[in-house]
């Protein structure tokens, strides 16, 4: 179980597994979650199923090496198995016919809303994609992206590749013009992106679907470590989530709950490229 069907690098820090686990690509609907392990003594991982093929029975993850336990799963390659994968979890995506939808993806973020156009279009909905990065080589999933969307429009920080800017300034270029209609919103990528993309549309009253990342343990609500405050309301982002009315979220209660470990994790991650020097930079 969980063997490692496929495993590509898809830029600096971004690596693709494909496993098997046809238990949750029977089940798995956008919007959910797995919780993976490398090894037995390996922290729980939240990461977002970006893709199924029911006929292999795989799913598809999508990693960025930012810590120790991210860097250690590195260490694994096609053929060996992960420790455990745990999932479907989460609700799913809300998904209806709104008419025209912006979906944006920053980042590592991109991979939670591929599926979710897949999804929006099977409503009948028509599709614009926005994808952004602080580079070209970051940039992840575009050709997939591209191949689902009515529109793709790109953007990165150094203009790299696409437009010059944030994903807001193309956002707010098809709010402004009267042709285009949004009439609903689906992002996720980094809190700072999803905090300035709700305080754009919020003036506008559209509906802006949020998809947070909070501090996760069990996946279960059991540990509390996922808590976000929603309208006001203490929800938990692993029962109660991932996905939430971006106008209601207190994103920067949520930005200072995930530099609750900083330290800690910056001080294992060092020890650890100290204890395997030559394993991860071969």
């Amino acid at each position: 179980m969980y063997k490692i069907i496929d495993k590509q690098t898809l830029g600096p820090n971004l690596t693709l597994y494909e496993i098997e686990a046809p238990r949750i690509a029977k089940t798995r609907k956008c919007g959910q979650f797995a919780i993976v392990r490398s090894f037995k003594h390996s922290e729980r991982i939240p990461l977002t199923v970006a893709d199924v093929n029911y006929d292999k029975g795989t799913i598809t993850l999508i990693v960025q090496t930012v810590g120790k336990s991210t860097l250690e799963m590195t260490q694994l390659q096609k053929g060996d198995s992960f420790q455990d994968v745990a999932g479907p979890l989460g609700k799913p995506s809300h998904i209806e016919k709104y008419g025209t939808v912006v979906v944006i993806g920053g980042g590592l973020g991109t991979a939670v809303v591929y599926p979710q156009v897949i999804a929006l279009r099977e409503f009948g909905n028509r599709i614009i994609s926005i994808i952004g990065a602080r580079t070209k080589e970051l940039l992840i999933l575009q050709d997939m992206l591209e191949a689902v969307s009515d529109r793709l429009i790109i953007t990165t920080d150094d203009g790299s590749i696409g437009k010059k800017g944030l994903v807001t300034d193309a956002l707010k270029e098809l709010i402004d013009d009267p042709d285009t209609g949004v009439d609903a919103i689906y992002c996720a990528g980094p809190v700072i992106m999803m905090k300035a993309v709700s305080n754009l549309t919020r003036p506008f009253n559209i509906p802006t679907i949020v998809s947070l990342n909070p501090i996760m343990v069990d996946g279960t609500g059991m540990c509390g470590g996922c808590r976000v405050t929603v309208n006001g309301q203490r929800k938990f982002a692993c029962v109660d989530g991932p996905e939430f009315d971006g106008h209601q979220v207190d994103y920067d209660e949520l930005m200072d709950r995930l530099t609750t470990y900083k330290n800690y994790e910056e001080k294992t991650l060092n020890q650890y490229k100290g204890e395997h020097k030559c394993k991860c930079d071969s």
